[in-house]
């Protein structure tokens, strides 16, 4: 594969908008956990050349890697992966709201309001906390270069 466009759909479906409403209609914290577990097997699992450490997230606790580039229409297109089933799901939830998005939307994209709708500040632990802004920062940098 030598584009990451074509990797994978999650930012055109599911997008952020999308998960908002699952989100909503998963009441209670332990279905929208097994809504994250779910959400992460949608995530395409990295080829292993592409789990290099020069793509390795750092802040994760887990194993964690990105990949990005721009398309020639300015949209970036991200691959990301983790070996915590957990992670992988919140992964799903970045990409959906950053993949496929012009460099200006990334910035622009109030993801702690995004995070905040989906309850998500209060049920992770510091370290996946921690683990999603590193994700989040990563996709950001990427974009701004």
């Amino acid at each position: 594969m030598n584009t990451l466009e074509s990797y994978t759909a999650i930012g055109i479906e599911p997008n952020a908008e999308t998960l908002r409403q699952q989100f909503a209609a998963a009441h209670g914290w332990e279905n929208q956990y097994r809504l994250i577990i779910q959400l992460g097997k949608q995530l395409p699992v990295l080829p292993p050349e592409w789990q290099q450490e020069d793509h390795r997230l750092k802040g994760c606790e887990s194993q964690a890697w990105l990949r990005g580039e721009r398309s020639e229409d300015g949209c970036w297109h991200f691959a990301c992966d983790s070996d915590a089933r957990i992670v992988r799901g919140l992964i799903v939830l970045v990409l959906a709201a950053f993949n496929h998005q012009p460099a200006e939307a990334i910035q622009a994209f109030d993801i702690e309001a995004y995070f905040s709708e989906l309850g998500l500040e209060k049920h992770l632990s510091p370290s996946r906390g921690n683990g999603l802004r590193a994700i989040v920062q990563g996709i950001r940098a990427l974009a701004a270069s």
